[in-house]
């Protein structure tokens, strides 16, 4: 869905409709943290599989999944647009291009706060969880090579 509303935006503004545009923007901005959530819960996923591998029962863990890879987003969104509906609008990048007119966050603090530092604490959670992955992975071979030693001799 981000790629089509992306690809669709600027056909979508060419109508001049604000409402219009504040909803493609609005769309685009969701898809867009929807995606980088999903992929934090990719990396809490791997952590769960490869070093929690026992004893790990979530309760319903795809709806709390559900939950949260579509519903922080939303929470993100709703707060953009109770604080001020026109952050979202039409923004033209080049006035001697009609076709660069695009919409999307207007003001950029919104866009600092509710793209770059919501990925950026994605990006250090996905790291975090890398990280501990790679040791884990890294401890169970030392681990193995000490046994398969053992055994040898």
């Amino acid at each position: 869905m981000l790629n089509m509303v992306f690809l669709t935006n600027s056909w979508l503004t060419s109508f001049n409709q604000p409402g219009l545009c504040i909803t493609v923007a609005m769309l685009l901005h969701y898809f867009l943290l929807a995606a980088f959530t999903w992929m934090c819960l990719e990396s809490v996923h791997f952590y769960l599989v490869l070093v929690k591998v026992f004893n790990v029962y979530v309760p319903k863990y795809i709806l709390k999944c559900c939950l949260a890879g579509w519903g922080i987003p939303a929470v993100v969104i709703t707060l953009v647009l109770i604080i001020n509906k026109d952050f979202y609008g039409n923004g033209s990048f080049s006035e001697s291009h009609p076709y660069s007119n695009f919409c999307w966050i207007q003001d950029d603090t919104v866009f600092y706060i509710s793209v770059v530092a919501y990925f950026f604490l994605i990006f250090l959670m996905n790291t975090a969880m890398s990280i501990i992955v790679l040791l884990q992975i890294h401890s169970v071979k030392t681990r193995t090579q000490k046994t398969f030693r053992f055994w040898k001799r």
